[in-house]
């Protein structure tokens, strides 16, 4: 079974994918969100040969949906038209952060939104998707 891990950003789609035993999280690649992001995330699947989708859903701190989390289920829901996999949503609260802390220190006179970017988007994938093999594993 091959799960994919989707961090949809406004300007970035970073991708994750887990290990074939689903234990381990690996951060894939970025890819730039065109014109219709829908079609970037089917080709994504298709290309990843995804059995089943973990998109990020951007709650706030308490929890809370705002604009941001009511577009991705709005992407999600076109998205369920055009491919016939399972779409799984998971709280992303904090995996951009948790993504920057572990990259390495940007360079001197470059911003962090310059610096590293991209790899920031796939390793926020892949602590979102990690979180959700966590929650799947049966504990005892």
């Amino acid at each position: 079974m091959r799960l994919v891990g989707i961090d949809f950003g406004e300007r970035r789609i970073g991708v994750a994918a887990a290990d074939d035993r689903l234990r381990l999280a690996i951060p894939v690649t970025t890819i730039t969100v065109g014109d219709d992001p829908v079609a970037d995330l089917v080709y994504l699947a298709r290309d990843q040969r995804a059995d089943e989708l973990v998109i990020g859903l951007p709650l706030s701190l308490s929890g809370a949906e705002g604009p941001q989390a009511q577009r991705i289920r709005d992407v999600v829901a076109e998205l369920e038209t055009r491919i016939d996999i399972p779409i799984r949503l998971q709280d992303e609260r904090l995996t951009t952060r948790q993504a920057e802390r572990a990259a390495p220190q940007k360079k001197k006179g470059v911003s962090r939104a310059k610096a590293g970017s991209p790899g920031r988007d796939a390793a926020a994938a892949a602590i979102l998707l990690q979180a959700y093999l966590d929650s799947q594993r049966p504990y005892g």
